[in-house]
């Protein structure tokens, strides 16, 4: 385990993070690790928001993707600098009204959104957004307009 900041931790493998299902009922570590080698970084502040986020919704949310490794980052197309690589989560998008989800996304401080046809990239990096393509930017703007 090696600590990052303050709040972020990386675990590599094994299961020495004490999961707090009081605190984030609604999601796992194992919905947030890597989906190739089970890596897993620990970020308080982003499961705090992910939690209200999904408190506010009083709706489940389907993790794609969560923290991934280098190399299945790499594997997967992923930005070399990827917030993926720390603590990032794309949400499917199936069952979520999507002005509602960046709303509640927004307020509970996520900063990074990559909006895509299926799923909403979010992350706590520098505040920034981007489409994934040119038709989720045709979808996405009737919703953040």
């Amino acid at each position: 385990m090696t600590k990052v900041d303050l709040n972020l931790w990386l675990f590599n493998g094994g299961s020495s993070v004490i999961w707090d299902e009081a605190r984030w009922p609604n999601f796992s570590r194992a919905e947030l690790s890597c989906r190739h080698c089970g890596e897993y970084v620990h970020d308080i502040d982003f499961l705090d928001a992910l939690q209200a986020v999904r408190d506010h919704m009083h709706r489940s949310m389907r993790i794609l993707s969560g923290h991934r490794c280098a190399l299945h980052n790499a594997r997967v197309g992923g930005a070399p600098l990827s917030q993926h690589l720390g603590m990032a989560v794309d949400v499917a998008l199936s069952t979520h009204d999507r002005s509602e989800l960046v709303a509640s996304c927004r307020e509970a401080g996520f900063t990074g959104f990559g909006y895509y046809r299926t799923f909403l990239h979010l992350d706590m990096g520098r505040p920034r957004f981007w489409y994934g393509s040119e038709k989720a930017k045709k979808t996405w703007q009737t919703f953040l307009d």
